[in-house]
């Protein structure tokens, strides 16, 4: 930092900052679909990731589609896309929860385990539809370029977008779990599961649903991250650790702790990398996170529950 003068910092930060708001809408997507299956059912989806990458190769076929068929719709192509890859990812994440993850409730380390294979068997199964190679999006062209905030500071449109798409989805997620009949039997499940299906909620369908939800979002996210990245059969894998992380660190029946962990974590990454190495920001990050579990092993926020 030594070399830089005061203004050229003030860049630096400003831009790195822009960048970390980009890495925080996807951990966000990516950890709001997380939170919501783990905080209420206890299930470790290792396969979350996986369920990105659909939602990222949804958006790569749908523009695709639209580029050899409907080339005149090709500037709005990517809303269609994203309400495919919801409905794709989502579709999947039930027919999972159905065949698997509904006969390992209460058993974390099955659920871990049988996950875990799940995300190999997709990784596989895109890999032998798609190939190996990183495939990317063409970007409609009200997306290309930057807007100039000053001479040395320049902030990316589709970045911006990719911002403003996580701000519309966290308040709609907001409104349904705090707003809605099904978002209050939500969390009436996880504040006290035998209570609630004593009362009449159908804790079997109610939990299916918040399975499907949580892969839906996380199918948007694959569709933001071709926004700003190719996309490859293995590209979610690169992202699960770092969504973990956000989640425990934020607390895991929390999403406004997931808000919060998500900008502090990416924050830290953006900037740390500039001036050392990617691995090293990563270190650095994990070594603070683990020392602030150390002192409040709950997370940043933690909501009462009855066991």
């Amino acid at each position: 930092m030594a070399g830089y003068t005061i203004a050229e910092l003030g860049s630096i930060f400003t831009m790195q900052a822009f960048a970390g708001l980009i890495l925080f809408s996807v951990f966000v997507l990516m950890a709001l679909g997380l939170a919501i299956i783990f905080g209420q059912m206890g299930v470790i989806n290792m396969a979350h990731g996986e369920f990105m990458i659909i939602g990222a190769y949804v958006t790569y076929l749908t523009a695709q589609l639209f580029g050899a068929w409907l080339p005149w719709a090709q500037p709005g192509y990517f809303f269609f896309a994203m309400a495919l890859a919801f409905v794709v990812s989502g579709a999947l994440g039930l027919l999972v929860e159905w065949t698997v993850v509904r006969h390992l409730y209460h058993r974390p380390l099955d659920t871990l385990l049988a996950t875990w294979g799940l995300s190999l068997i997709l990784q596989q199964a895109l890999r032998s539809i798609f190939g190996a190679r990183e495939v990317g999006v063409e970007l409609p062209d009200w997306m290309m370029g930057s807007l100039s905030i000053s001479e040395t500071i320049q902030v990316q449109i589709n970045g911006l977008f990719v911002v403003a798409l996580t701000i519309a989805i966290s308040v709609a997620v907001f409104v349904l779990m705090f707003r809605s009949r099904w978002g209050l039997q939500v969390r009436a499940i996880t504040a006290n599961r035998s209570m609630s299906g004593a009362v009449g909620i159908n804790t079997r369908r109610v939990d299916a649903l918040t399975f499907g939800l949580g892969c839906g979002i996380a199918g948007i996210a694959g569709s933001a991250f071709t926004m700003i990245g190719s996309t490859g059969p293995t590209a979610g894998q690169l992202y699960i650790v770092d969504t973990f992380l956000v989640v425990v660190f934020g607390g895991a029946q929390s999403l406004i702790g997931t808000i919060a962990s998500a900008f502090t974590i990416s924050q830290a990454q953006s900037t740390l990398e500039f001036f050392l190495s990617g691995s090293m920001a990563k270190v650095i990050t994990l070594l603070v996170v683990i020392g602030l579990l150390m002192l409040r092993p709950q997370g940043l926020f933690v909501m009462k529950v009855r066991k």
